[in-house]
């Protein structure tokens, strides 16, 4: 049965590998080709595509424009423990584009990919 996946461009599609099965705990569901990956992680499917390559994503828009990483539509991820993930993720050398901010329901900080496309991730207030 098809399911609810998204697409992120990346330009290094084995550093993306590398990173979101290192780090964020995803597993490589397929890997055809060398611009293409489909991650999993709880049922959740993340396609990786290459700037270039025979696929269709990295394919130009009819007025020339180009897809490229690093927007601000995010794959969202909840942790029980953001400060502990955040610190791991330091020492990793992984790069934030903000300090972990409070809000009205809970707390989150903005994790970038190699390619610099965002990562939510976020803690739930505690009951």
């Amino acid at each position: 049965m098809p399911g609810i996946s998204m697409r992120y461009i990346v330009d290094d599609v084995d550093a993306a590998v590398e990173f979101y099965t290192r780090h964020l705990g995803f597993s490589v569901a397929l890997r055809p080709a060398p611009s293409f990956a489909i991650l999993t992680r709880d049922g959740f499917r993340l396609l990786v595509s290459g700037m270039t390559g025979p696929g269709g994503a990295s394919q130009p828009m009819p007025d020339g424009r180009k897809p490229e990483p690093g927007g601000w539509n995010r794959i969202h991820i909840e942790v029980a423990d953001l400060e502990a993930e955040v610190a791991t993720l330091h020492k990793a050398g992984a790069h934030f584009r903000n300090e972990i901010v409070q809000g009205v329901g809970g707390k989150q900080i903005l994790l970038e990919d190699p390619a610099e496309n965002p990562i939510e991730l976020f803690e739930a207030p505690k009951k």
